[in-house]
């Protein structure tokens, strides 16, 4: 076992109140390897971490396991505190909304997280950009501490890596497909999990659908750009991954962008490619992110930023 897990586990043993959070609006590798993580410390050293969170959750994780013991962080108690805060898969500081007060008023931070960070949260960090969901890293933890998991934790891991890696299109070494296989033969049933997430409302479905239909496609159809206006964004119920899969299926396409006003003159920017890196461009306009799959948010009008971020674009 090393230094990292013995200082993990004494920590977990001599904190009096937990809490585990991953960014705001979560996806399925931040909520799920939060429920997880909580599950793990409870069945191996008795006590129950709360998981918090802000933003929005996306209606095909409601049937995920323990969903149910998530809180809204405006739903927890007056004066609420905890000495030990766990973060998982939370990006940057500026992820972190509105838990970022327990944070910072927490004795001690633990993070798990396979995304670039420059300003590290945790004094006590497991951070791998190699690993494609962060439940990888929490998976490495359990195998090191030989901490004992049931059903629910098996089933949250394998969710997180299904949904971050998009059912496995987004790979870059054999460690997630290892690490798959080792949770099925734990009892992992890929079918039901895959069929558990098959879950959206049909606003939803009909919201990405149009979004695909009214597409750009620039740079002699290298490059698709989707839109998303305010009032539907506030129907779209998740990131919008779905839309920039759909796209980056067409021929030619190499580089999809996605534009979503979130709010008048805040427009959240994601983007993807196959193969050639795009992370410096979100880090351009203040995001960041892995090298074919990254984003920013922009304070600017929808129409500045589409032009803005096309632009950026040029000589790719």
């Amino acid at each position: 076992m090393n230094k990292k897990v013995q200082i993990f586990i004494e920590k977990i043993k001599n904190a009096k109140s937990i809490a585990i959070s991953g960014h705001k609006n979560l996806d399925g590798d931040a909520l799920c390897s939060a429920l997880a993580l909580m599950k793990i410390i409870e069945l191996n050293f008795g006590k129950k971490a709360t998981v918090i969170y802000d933003g929005n959750v996306p209606r095909e994780l409601d049937n995920v396991p323990l969903r149910e013991d998530a809180v809204f962080y405006k739903n927890l108690p007056e004066n609420s505190n905890y000495d030990l805060y766990i973060l998982v898969d939370y990006g940057t500081r500026k992820h972190l909304g509105g838990v970022e007060k327990y944070v910072n008023s927490a004795d001690f931070v633990i993070e798990f997280d396979h995304h670039f960070n420059d300003d590290l949260v945790g004094n006590l960090c497991f951070d791998n950009e190699k690993k494609a969901a962060t439940s990888q890293i929490i998976y490495d933890v359990v195998k090191s501490g030989k901490f004992d998991i049931d059903q629910d934790i098996v089933d949250l891991l394998t969710l997180a890596i299904i949904t971050d890696t998009g059912n496995f299109k987004f790979v870059r070494n054999s460690d997630v497909f290892k690490d798959a296989a080792s949770l099925v033969d734990a009892g992992a049933d890929m079918t039901r999990l895959v069929n558990l997430l098959s879950n959206k409302d049909k606003k939803t479905v009909l919201v990405e659908s149009k979004v695909v239909t009214e597409a750009e496609f620039l740079m002699k159809g290298r490059l698709a750009v989707a839109t998303i206006n305010h009032t539907d964004y506030k129907k779209l119920d998740g990131r919008g991954e779905i839309v920039l899969s759909l796209l980056a299926q067409i021929h030619g396409v190499q580089y999809v962008v996605l534009l979503k006003e979130q709010k008048e003159d805040r427009i959240g920017v994601s983007i993807r490619s196959r193969e050639i890196p795009i992370n410096k461009i979100a880090e351009s306009f203040g995001g960041g992110g892995h090298l074919c799959a990254a984003g920013a948010v922009i304070e600017d009008s929808l129409q500045n930023v589409h032009d803005k971020v096309i632009n950026a674009f040029k000589g790719m």
